[in-house]
């Protein structure tokens, strides 16, 4: 059984905009803390935002401004809203979760488990 379904990507026109959604199959989104990744062809997976307990949030700078990360504890689904979409945010885009704090958000090691991917592309 996969841990993290995400759902959502599509292909879309510069300056469009995306809600990608991700559901666990065996955690408790309130109790840990939750990120997207995202993997653009040819690079490395790379942090786009984390949300923790309490509603803590933490974004890259090349979507603030752009990408709001959220979460609905009762029906347990991570969403991430983004807007303004440009080739540059063209890729995969993964969700994770693992313990209740992280020290260092947009790093991999934090995150216990992963989904398999969302595909975004944005073209002109």
């Amino acid at each position: 059984q996969v841990p993290l379904v995400e759902s959502g990507g599509d292909s879309v026109q510069t300056g469009g905009s995306l809600t990608l959604s991700c559901t666990p199959s065996r955690w408790t989104w309130s109790n840990y803390c939750q990120a997207w990744f995202h993997q653009a062809p040819g690079k490395e997976r790379q942090g786009v935002a984390n949300i923790c307990s309490g509603g803590t949030k933490n974004y890259a700078d090349s979507v603030k401004g752009r990408f709001t990360i959220s979460r609905d504890n009762v029906k347990n689904i991570l969403f991430l809203q983004m807007n303004s979409l440009n080739s540059d945010d063209t890729g995969v885009y993964y969700c994770a979760t693992g313990a209740s704090g992280v020290e260092f958000w947009d790093d991999m090691g934090e995150y216990v488990d992963w989904g398999q991917g969302t595909q975004v592309t944005v073209s002109s």
